[in-house]
């Protein structure tokens, strides 16, 4: 097991999972993995399905020299938008990783989200490619490395109707004599 980038706070509500020298792009999963960051588990899987079947797709934001411009990037109020489907699929086998993880350690999936996820250049990979006139040029690959943490969020609890109706006001000196005043000149 590796060392990753960011510890969670607290380890025993979180899992984590992990990817090296993948071969996919690097851009294209970058700008992937900043769509998901922050989402639920369930919220992710489901985007990611949805960008499979063009129904949604992932806003370029950094590396957007040559990306078209398309009608649905107007969700994330971006112009040029992009269905990396490698992308989604590599990143759809961590979030499955990760959720088997999680059940592993007995955390609620259903209350996990994405606090961490980051991607990495890993060492680029050569291949030759053969030009006119007997020259040979490079022909490189540029994999990448994928990491994520999942933490289970805290639940919201509902504070009780009777502690918020009893709760006591402090008033200054001045300000309680100003409400006897006028309760008085109410009640006569």
């Amino acid at each position: 097991m590796g060392k990753y980038s960011k510890e969670p706070e607290n380890p025993a509500k979180s899992c984590k999972a992990r990817g090296s020298d993948l071969h996919v792009h690097f851009k294209n999963t970058h700008q992937t993995a900043q769509a998901i960051r922050g989402l639920t588990l369930k919220k992710a899987k489901k985007y990611l399905e949805n960008v499979l079947e063009h129904k949604e797709a992932i806003p370029f934001t950094t590396f957007n020299g040559g990306i078209g411009r398309h009608a649905m990037a107007k969700v994330h109020k971006v112009t040029q938008c992009r269905w990396p489907k490698k992308s989604c699929v590599f990143l759809m086998d961590l979030l499955r990783n990760a959720e088997s993880n999680a059940e592993t350690k007995g955390l609620d999936v259903d209350q996990l989200e994405i606090s961490h996820i980051q991607v990495n250049r890993a060492r680029q990979q050569r291949r030759r490619t053969y030009r006119a006139h007997g020259r040979i040029n490079p022909y490189m690959s540029s994999p990448c490395h994928i990491e994520m943490v999942l933490t289970e969020k805290d639940r919201q609890v509902a504070r009780p109707e009777d502690e918020a109706s009893t709760k006591v006001v402090k008033l200054s000196k001045r300000r309680a004599a100003q409400k006897a005043a006028s309760n008085k000149v109410v009640a006569a």
